[in-house]
């Protein structure tokens, strides 16, 4: 095994960064956000969700750890298949300038990671594109 680390580009949301914090926090959320052309399968309630990436195969996350309006550490459910640690890191700039930047990190086999590794990159620059677009 090995460790893949992606990070995402950083995205400017014309939003409080207390307001998105909020939103990101229950994953019943997220379901608006994720490209349905890499997720299928979705379910969800305020602490964990479950869904299939294309091509990876079916997992699921929980909350793992929480800073008000600054972090918010995500884990996998199954950790036997793919086990990975999800950052979600706001900024506060100014009262509607928050920066937002997305951190993947995942235990892969070197196969796995030879095709994942793009699909993955992509999934976190269209998510925060969507955070990014998103009315809160």
């Amino acid at each position: 095994m090995s460790i893949m680390k992606l990070e995402s580009k950083i995205g400017k949301i014309e939003y409080p960064d207390e307001q998105i914090y909020t939103f990101l926090t229950d994953f019943n959320n997220f379901k608006n956000l994720i490209p349905g052309d890499k997720i299928t399968n979705w379910k969800s309630d305020e602490n964990s969700c479950s869904f299939t990436i294309n091509p990876i195969g079916e997992t699921g996350i929980k909350m793992l750890e929480k800073e008000p309006f600054k972090l918010i550490k995500l884990t996998s459910l199954d950790d036997d298949r793919f086990h990975f640690t999800f950052w979600v890191q706001l900024k506060k700039m100014d009262e509607k300038d928050t920066r937002i930047k997305l951190t993947l990190q995942a235990e892969v086999n070197p196969m796995i990671e030879m095709m994942a590794k793009k699909p993955l990159q992509e999934f976190l620059d269209k998510l925060v594109d969507q955070l990014v677009k998103y009315t809160f």
